[in-house]
């Protein structure tokens, strides 16, 4: 009776035809045609079967490239031992990248004078006093450590000395300054290192982007061979675009040169834009890594440093290449950290970066917490009621003009199905997430901003980072498994100060100790802002208080 058994290689990546094979037994024929599955090849034998483990794989990962771009050879490395988690979040995935730098030695280097103090306080703002200071702190809702002197909030854009463009390109965003911004400006034009505590869409970009712009400009030009002046990193590509967007619209017609450079799009035209030179660079911490090690550029002339969404960076694993990109920037830059929250792992990454005791401002608590201008409607539903509810609660919004409906779902196969059953239904929706290529990712969020569609179905890709302002309604039609992506997925609406609307579509029969356990954290989160959760969620959470 013939028998099948394994023999032991690994798929070579990006080709369809196994590069390497160890021989299991000498008795094995060698046969022309073989048929190949995705984890071996089946021959006919008559010897025993040989089991497979991780270990029988060859781990061959290139210097630089990530657990992602490894593909299938990278992921048996599983089965020899995790790596070390980093920031008390995921692994580091990219360990290698950023290990062939150079170590600098800044006393042997050429540095060019750098300014850092463009801060011209307001005679309103400076005569201010220490009560009518603290009763505006108090309607912040801000609060200050660090270093005195602690700055004077900001309370209107005339108490900013800008040139009429780009106070006027401000005026255009926002009516008057937000509290992080109120706090973040004066202190960031002061020249000082700071750390941003605050929540989603509160209006932080531009509270380090115009610091950032009136820095840029006073320093000298930039030379051939030189990096950037400005840089600031973000945990993911989406991010790393809509900042981008917001540097261009703020730089338009100036002589500022910006590019963003991340993942999941062909190097040749980034390394371009830096090879000509730019003087503000948005960056992933991986991608960057790359440039850097390749010689495309350098960043010695870096003197404004930004960490966005620091928390989410630690989160997903990016500390050692972060710490590796700092150790190229010039010791005595300006550095600014924005977060959402304040573990420790974030207090120690502040500590190292910031040379001189930091600013730090924090708007609201430190705790993550809900946007009260968010008017939250949970729906308890069945799980075959769920699609039937939805489509007739889609309907009923969209037949509104200008409308943006953002829907979260669980999984990359339902975000497309549901995409193509509202596309069923004649209504303009697209989906985004992690399987779509990055021109398409780019398009079909042009497109929701435009108004071109005005339903798109995400996963979890979306729910930090996009700045969509008027994203009217955020849907969960799957609940999400902590209450912090909760509460950043339906950040995506009310931004800026707006009111929004949250609808999440709650099982009514998952009594799983997660579901339960989300139950009572969204009714809880409901009650702090002053909103009352329904009965039947309270019912789910067992709890009626």
């Amino acid at each position: 009776m013939q028998r099948f058994h394994v023999c032991s290689g690994y798929l070579q990546l990006g080709r369809s035809s196994i590069s390497k094979f160890k021989s299991c037994s000498p008795t094995v024929p060698k046969l022309d045609r073989a048929c190949r599955f995705h984890f071996g090849v089946f021959f006919k034998s008559e010897v025993k079967p040989q089991v497979l483990t991780g270990d029988d794989y060859p781990r061959q990962r290139s210097p630089g490239r990530s657990r992602d771009e490894e593909g299938f050879v990278g992921s048996f490395e599983g089965h020899r031992g995790r790596p070390p988690l980093t920031g008390g979040g995921m692994p580091d995935r990219m360990g290698n990248l950023g290990q062939n730098l150079r170590q600098l030695n800044w006393e042997e280097e050429s540095l060019v004078k750098l300014q850092k103090n463009f801060y011209d306080e307001h005679p309103e703002v400076a005569s201010m006093t220490s009560e009518q200071v603290a009763a505006a702190f108090k309607a912040l809702n801000a609060n200050v450590e660090g270093r005195k002197p602690h700055p004077r909030p900001v309370m209107s854009f005339d108490h900013l000395s800008l040139a009429d463009d780009l106070l006027q390109a401000v005026r255009s965003t926002f009516d008057r300054p937000t509290p992080i911004q109120s706090m973040g400006w004066p202190t960031a034009l002061s020249g000082r290192d700071m750390v941003g505590i605050a929540q989603t869409g509160s209006g932080k970009t531009l509270a380090y982007l115009l610091p950032a712009l009136v820095h840029i400009a006073a320093q000298p030009s930039l030379s051939p061979g030189d990096g950037p002046v400005g840089l600031v990193l973000a945990p993911t590509r989406e991010l790393a675009n809509q900042i981008h967007a917001e540097v261009m619209r703020f730089t338009e017609g100036s002589r500022i040169r910006s590019t963003a450079v991340f993942g999941g799009v062909p190097r040749y035209g980034q390394a371009a834009d830096l090879r000509r030179g730019v003087e503000i660079l948005i960056a992933t911490p991986g991608r960057l890594l790359d440039f850097l090690e390749a010689g495309t550029t350098n960043l010695k002339r870096i003197t404004y440093l930004t960490l966005d969404e620091a928390d989410r960076m630690l989160d997903m694993g990016f500390e050692p290449q972060i710490r590796k990109v700092v150790s190229q920037i010039r010791p005595d830059r300006q550095t600014l950290m924005w977060s959402a929250t304040w573990p420790k792992e974030i207090q120690r990454l502040a500590r190292d970066f910031c040379r001189e005791d930091p600013i730090k401002l924090t708007i609201g608590t430190e705790e993550l917490s809900l946007n009260p201008n968010i008017t939250q409607q949970i729906e308890v539903v069945g799980e075959f009621d769920k699609r039937d509810r939805f489509m007739s609660w889609i309907k009923s919004v969209a037949a509104e003009e200008d409308i943006k409906v953002l829907v979260f779902t669980e999984t990359k196969r339902g975000a497309d199905s549901l995409c193509r059953e509202l596309q069923y239904q004649n209504l303009s929706a697209n989906a985004i997430h992690g399987d779509k290529e990055q021109r398409q990712r780019d398009k079909t969020l042009h497109d929701f901003k435009t108004g071109r569609c005005n339903i798109l179905i995400a996963t979890d890709v979306a729910q930090r980072g996009l700045d969509i302002k008027d994203v009217a309604f955020v849907v969960n039609y799957d609940v999400p498994k902590t209450l912090e992506d909760y509460i950043h997925r339906i950040g995506r609406t009310a931004r800026g100060g707006a009111k929004g609307t949250a609808v999440t579509f709650f099982p009514a029969d998952a009594y799983t100790p997660d579901m339960i356990r989300m139950a009572r954290a969204i009714g809880k989160a409901m009650r702090d802002v002053g909103q009352a959760p329904p009965k039947e969620l309270l019912d789910l959470g067992g709890s009626r208080r």
